[in-house]
Order: C-alpha cells, then structure tokens, then sequence
C-alpha cells in the first residue's frame, strides 16, 4: 500500500472507487479477469486505488478480490496525514518565531535609522500594527476617533489587544463621548476592560495616535487612512504623549453609567455643538470633530433651536451670543 495519498486520490475514492467497492461488496468478490478491472478496462484506475489503499486484497485461492472493512484501512491511511499536519504546524509556528525574531530587530533599528517611517497600504498597515502591539513591553496608549472603525476592524483590534494585555501590558484608549452609542465600540471595550485595558472618553479628540511604550508614536498620513506615519524620535514621541495625558484626565470612565456622569457627558456634547455653531465650522467638519454622523449632527442642532425657541442658525447663534455662549465657547479653549 501506498504510503501517500492526496486530493486526487481523495476525489476518485468519493466517485469511481466508491461505486467500484460498493458493487464488489454486494457481489462478494470480484474476479481478478473481470472486465471492469482489467488492463484498459471502464474502472481499473478505481481498481488500483481500492488495491493500493487495502479496500481490496487478493484471494488467490479463488483469484479474485475481497472486500476489506474501511475501519482497519483508516489508520493506516489518515493517521499519516495527521503526523504530518502536526510536523507542519510546529514547523510552521517556528517560522513564524524565527521571522518575528528578524521583525523586532528591523523594528528596533528603525528607530536610529529612519525617525520618521511612512507605511502604505491597509494591509501592510495593519500587519505593522499587529506586529508593533506584539512587540509592546510595558504600555500601548491609543486615540481613536469614532466614525470610520468598521466592526471588522474592532474585532480584528479586538484578538490583538487582548493578547498585549493579558501579556501584562498597561493600555489605555480614549474615544469620544459619541462612542457610547456604538454597539461595535460597546462590545470591544467590554471585552478588552475584562482583561484589565482602561477606557474613556471625552466630547472631543485628536486623530487616530497609537504610542508603543513612549518610544513609538503611529498616526495617520496627510494623504488618508492608507497611510501611516511611525514616529521614533524621543522628543515628538514625548509629546504626544503628553497631550494624550492631558486628554486622559479630562476624559471620563467609559464604563461609569452614573446619572451624573450621563449628564455630564451630554452636556459635554452639547457644549461642543454651541462651540462648533460659533466658531463657524462647516456641518460635515463639525460632525467629525464631536464624532456623529452628519445627520445625527443636524439633529443636535434642531434640538438647539428647539432649547431656544428659534427657526433659523442665525436667530440661533444670536441667541447663544446674547446668551453668553461665545465668551464660555472661548473661555474653554
């Protein structure tokens, strides 16, 4: 019997091979001159297969084949396959040490070769990502903006960042306050939260930033999320660090679902809309920065006519001026 067998084989046992056997077993034997078998007959390469595997084994007594039972041939045909998909598997979780070995000393030597890194590509993106976080020994701060995270990609982050964690690293993320309304964002921060990771939010945030133990920063590229720019000289790492810091203790807890807190979150919300009104920024622009859709914007700003009992944006921001919003919208600042 042949030692190995492949998807060719596979395919002829589950069609001509399989019929072939079936008929031997209801007929009991077949002759070893029968017509079907011989050279050059309908079914001998069916033939051979069920011989080569031990489906099939001469009498010579009577010259001709019996069937075997499928049970005792199965062994001695898979048990090999599985052999050497585990050699394979460990082989291959090998390579995967050795290359992860050569990634973190490329990774490392960036930093004195190029400060400034451009990756491109969102597959290239995400690989450098995952690979950075795996690098990760003490701490991952990361920023993220609500809109543009597809489930996706929450749940992609979500396999990557349990593992940093439960390795024992400290990771903090910031998100805007409109993340509470995602279900997506909800579910990746109570699985991430289990495992020890701190979130919070706040009305309002800078771009996308992912800081890797304070000697890395990640950020997007001018030209858009397919780009991204890795960050390695101390001082700019050091500073954003710093205003993500300062972020952080502004920011409330994600998970506090006080009265209080809901109220201070919406009020926030609400503050950041007047601000955007009066400083005169676009709806889409102002929609991105409080972190909604346009329309969800719209909606505030409909509720703010309501607040104050007007019709139009002009009657609104006169009302908010008179009412001393602007001097508040820029004391905050």
């Amino acid at each position: 019997m042949a030692t190995e067998f492949g998807s060719t084989q596979r395919e002829l046992l589950e069609t001509g091979a399989s019929a072939l056997y079936d008929a031997v077993v209801d007929e009991g034997r077949i002759a070893e001159d029968d017509p079907r078998i011989v050279a050059r007959g309908a079914q001998r390469e069916a033939f051979e297969l069920l011989v080569d595997l031990g489906l099939l084994i001469l009498d010579k007594d009577h010259r001709a084949y019996l069937p075997v039972d499928p049970t005792t041939v199965q062994a001695r045909v898979v048990a090999p396959m599985g052999q050497e998909a585990a050699h394979l598997l460990e082989e291959s979780s090998r390579w995967a040490d050795a290359f992860g070995g050569l990634g973190q000393a490329y990774r490392r030597s960036l930093g004195s070769r190029h400060p400034v890194t451009e990756i491109r590509g969102i597959d290239n993106i995400r690989r450098f990502l995952v690979a950075t976080v795996d690098d990760a020994q003490h701490e991952i701060l990361t920023a993220q903006p609500t809109l543009g995270r597809p489930a996706g990609s929450l749940e992609n982050a979500s396999e990557r960042d349990i593992r940093a964690v439960q390795r024992g690293i400290g990771m903090r993320t910031l998100y805007q306050h409109s993340a509470r309304r995602s279900v997506a964002i909800k579910e990746y921060v109570a699985a991430v939260s289990q495992h020890g990771a701190q979130v919070r939010t706040l009305e309002e945030f800078f771009n996308r930033m992912i800081i890797i133990d304070r000697l890395m920063a990640i950020v997007p590229g001018a030209e858009g999320n397919d780009v991204a720019i890795a960050i390695h000289e101390p001082s700019l790492v050091a500073y954003l660090a710093d205003v993500f810091e300062r972020y952080w203790e502004r920011a409330r807890a994600f998970d506090d679902r006080a009265e209080s807190t809901v109220r201070d979150v919406a009020e926030d919300v609400r503050n950041m809309t007047v601000r955007m009104l009066i400083e005169g920024h676009s709806d889409p622009a102002s929609a991105k920065r409080v972190g909604v859709s346009t329309r969800t914007y719209a909606g505030y700003i409909a509720s703010l006519k309501a607040e104050y009992g007007v019709q139009t944006r002009f009657q609104l921001g006169y009302a908010m001026g008179h009412d001393g919003h602007e001097t508040a919208g820029h004391d905050r600042d």
